[in-house]
């Protein structure tokens, strides 16, 4: 029996590929948990309007990060920071903090994005990668002063 996948399932194939499989494990499982429907004409007609939109969300999307990966490649970002008598921080600067300074800058980025080996504890200039969307890659100079009081 032939069905379009609604979602991945494994040993099967991927979200919304035609695929030749037994009629009883269609009907009882795939089509009854609701991971495949038959491949009638107007499936398949339905299934190439499917595919057009996923592309084209699929291209936004890459579009959208390549706008950000513009926006901030090369970027000196500043953060002031308290600091000790002998230089030492009060604070580390981790991922959350990097983050919150773009989001302040107007640029949506997750910690999750931001590579960063360990926190930073010391005054200086530290290269920093951030991981955006379709493998683009990059990296922003990261530039961590003292305070002014």
């Amino acid at each position: 029996m032939k069905i379009i996948l609604l979602k991945d399932v494994d040993k099967v194939g991927k979200q919304f590929e035609v695929k030749e499989v037994k009629e009883g494990y269609a009907r009882n499982f795939l089509i009854a948990k609701g991971l495949a429907k038959p491949a009638t004409e107007e499936a398949l007609k339905w299934l190439e309007v499917q595919k057009e939109i996923k592309e084209k969300k699929a291209e936004d999307e890459l579009k959208k990060a390549q706008d950000i990966a513009s926006k901030i490649d090369d970027m000196e970002l500043n953060i002031a920071v308290k600091v000790g008598e002998e230089g030492q921080l009060f604070e580390s600067i981790n991922s959350q903090k990097i983050a919150e300074k773009l989001k302040e800058m107007g640029l949506e980025i997750k910690k999750t994005q931001i590579e960063l080996k360990e926190p930073i504890k010391e005054i200086g200039e530290f290269p920093i990668k951030i991981k955006l969307e379709h493998n683009l890659e990059v990296e922003i100079m990261m530039i961590v002063s003292k305070l002014e009081e």
